[in-house]
């Protein structure tokens, strides 16, 4: 955890951060940037009268990163609104009301999309494998019910791949929407739910497909627990010496996409060549937007934004889809893949959008 008050003191209103804050580029409101952020959390902090405003600036912050990047003190932004968000809650201020639904749903159905769990698995392509294995295939929400073919293709290649795991069928939720809103009670005990769960099960390595899932497990389960007893890998972790160890040739074969770095699998844990690389292996033209590696653009989705604030998370996606220069747009990222979607049924863009495992899916021979 950052030493809160010392962050705060760092903010000299310099500016740099504005010419890259995403919400600040769309809204040109000095309160929807870094710097607003900052005054607010001063103010939350030091018992001052928090505004409607100063709480939208807190949770309209999709915590990209990119801030954090180009500031000369490296203020971690995110992580300050991040303990905002929890402050917030401790006031009585948040969740807000559609949080509160979202919350609602995740302890009645166990998923974060208000999805039915008996249907849960109908993105498995098969019967379910009750095998058992120290290493689990999760999901997640997003992949399990609105971007379904993330879940299968990810199966099925690590499938062709041989990769020796096990899928649950009540896989459940990560619990990382509980941790953005600021509800960090129900986040810990959906945390040590799983954690007991995995141990049960004699759970060694969990092989994530979500961007947002894995950085739960990664980094906010040990944050909030102190430690885990499983490995976390996201599955781009794995696909290069997955394909060389089968001996895939580097070949041109027509296919080329344009990729995209989500913010939590790009800047956070700086996982930019592998994704290329495995796209590579496989015959496949990777195109760039302009914006792309650590000063890749926000999707806008993540953080608990777009159930919020979604005519925000759309205008963010879709200066992303605007730039692309190929279709389709391939992402690691599952919300990052629901939203460029929605974005491009929204302003009528042509535009395909396709989760990385899918693309090489349909790159790889079929007899391999």
């Amino acid at each position: 955890m950052i030493k809160l008050a010392e962050q705060l003191e760092l903010c000299d209103e310099c500016g740099i951060c504005l010419d890259t804050c995403p919400t600040y580029k769309v809204t040109r409101n000095g309160e929807f940037s870094p710097i607003g952020r900052i005054k607010a959390a001063r103010k939350i902090f030091q018992g001052a009268e928090v505004t409607p405003q100063m709480i939208e600036s807190i949770y309209n912050c999709p915590e990209c990163h990119l801030c954090t990047t180009i500031c000369p003190y490296q203020i971690a932004v995110p992580e300050v609104v991040a303990q905002c968000r929890i402050e917030l809650v401790n006031k009585g201020l948040a969740p807000l009301e559609r949080q509160k639904t979202i919350i609602e749903g995740i302890q009645r159905l166990g998923n974060s999309v208000n999805g039915d769990p008996s249907r849960r698995l109908d993105w498995l392509p098969e019967e379910f494998p009750g095998k058992e294995s120290s290493t689990l295939f999760y999901a997640g929400c997003l992949a399990s019910y609105l971007v379904k073919d993330a879940a299968t293709s990810a199966y099925l290649l690590l499938k062709k791949l041989e990769v020796d795991f096990m899928i649950l069928a009540d896989e459940g939720c990560c619990g990382i929407y509980y941790h953005e809103v600021g509800k960090i009670d129900l986040a810990r005990e959906k945390f040590e739910e799983n954690v007991a769960r995995f141990k049960k099960l004699g759970v060694k390595r969990v092989i994530l497909i979500c961007a947002g899932c894995y950085h739960c497990f990664k980094r906010l389960y040990p944050q909030v627990l102190g430690s885990i007893d499983f490995e976390v890998t996201h599955i781009i972790q794995l696909l290069p010496s997955l394909l060389k160890e089968r001996g895939i040739k580097l070949e041109e074969k027509g296919m080329e996409v344009t990729y995209h770095d989500p913010c939590r699998l790009g800047r956070v844990e700086g996982f930019y060549d592998q994704p290329r690389e495995a796209l590579r292996l496989c015959g496949v033209k990777v195109n760039e937007i302009a914006e792309n590696r650590q000063n890749a653009l926000c999707c806008g989705a993540g953080a608990a934004v777009r159930s919020v604030y979604r005519d925000l998370s759309l205008k963010l996606a879709s200066q992303i889809l605007d730039g692309a220069p190929v279709s389709p747009i391939v992402t690691p990222c599952p919300f990052c893949q629901f939203n460029f979607s929605y974005a491009a049924h929204k302003i009528g863009s042509d535009k395909k959008i396709a989760y990385i495992t899918e693309t090489i899916l349909k790159a790889l021979p079929p007899d391999l």
